[in-house]
């Protein structure tokens, strides 16, 4: 019986890289992966195609013959991510794709009821009414973590003026609420619901959150492997100027604070992820070791 074909959007990303990766390594798929610079992919996919997510023609070519897709948008590239959302939503139903894995976050304008502004939370989340009445047969929603990577990334610590080199940031360290992964770990979940689609597949939120942890313990963590940083907290309208986008990033780090990183009720979900997933998730301490 020839495998069946899995569409990954963003193949060449942070979190479409581990999907494709999961996927193969499970061997039951056919994994086609999804680029806007086909000449520059050199990921594990059986295969690769053009598609720009801005383009509902090049979706429908890239999802033809597809079982499944796995659809990522990314805010920090400038997309309209509900416009994107819905190209893939329509481009997948014209060409009877019958699993939907939308990567979405938390509404943070309904949970915090206009308290914090965080596009890109929100953004994604009003995609989810479209993956919903669209009658896929199987739709599931996989919730991203913070990332591991964003502490060698975006948020890499800097040497400050004190001498110390480390994080000043506008949030409180001594709270838990930081819901974090390793993100090629998303791949596991992903590759778990394609391959139990009646356990996964019937509209469930999985939120992948190896951890919950506070910024003290991520410095608690990196001290145990020998590595010292500091923390400095600052008022959210001061991190606000530190650079392009930390707006975003003062308002996330406030719903954080008074609704964790997946909001209320989160915990079956973060279970329902790891249950699914196709092995361990890696902690944060192995992370470290890994770097």
């Amino acid at each position: 019986m020839e495998n069946k074909t899995i569409v990954v959007i963003g193949a060449t990303g942070s979190q479409g890289k581990g999907v494709v990766n999961s996927l193969v390594n499970e061997g039951a798929f056919n994994v086609r992966a999804v680029t806007r610079n086909l000449e520059k992919y050199s990921g594990k996919a059986n295969e690769a195609v053009y598609a720009d997510l801005n383009d509902l023609h090049s979706l429908e070519d890239a999802f033809k013959d597809a079982y499944g897709v796995f659809v990522v948008t990314n805010f920090w590239e400038g997309a309209d991510e509900i416009a994107q959302g819905k190209n893939a939503v329509e481009a997948a139903k014209a060409t009877g794709v019958q699993h939907f894995i939308w990567s979405t976050l938390p509404d943070v304008e309904s949970i915090s009821n206009g308290e914090f502004d965080v596009p890109h939370f929100t953004n994604k989340s009003k995609v989810d009414a479209l993956v919903k009445n669209a009658g896929f047969k199987y739709s599931t929603f996989v919730q991203a973590p913070f990332y591991y990577q964003n502490l060698v990334g975006r948020l890499a610590p800097q040497a400050k003026q004190d001498g110390t080199t480390g994080w000043t940031l506008s949030i409180d360290p001594t709270k838990k609420v930081i819901h974090w992964s390793d993100i090629n770990d998303m791949g596991k979940v992903v590759a778990g619901a394609f391959s139990q689609p009646e356990k996964a597949g019937n509209g469930n939120y999985l939120s992948l959150a190896t951890e919950l942890n506070s910024f003290n313990d991520i410095l608690e963590a990196y001290k145990r492997h020998g590595k010292e940083y500091s923390f400095s907290q600052v008022p959210a309208e001061v991190f606000s100027t530190f650079f392009e986008g930390a707006k975003e990033m003062a308002e996330m780090f406030g719903y954080w604070e008074k609704y964790t990183y997946m909001g209320p009720g989160s915990e079956r979900r973060i279970e329902a992820a790891k249950e699914i997933a196709t092995s361990e998730l890696v902690t944060f301490d192995v992370w470290i070791d890994q770097q």
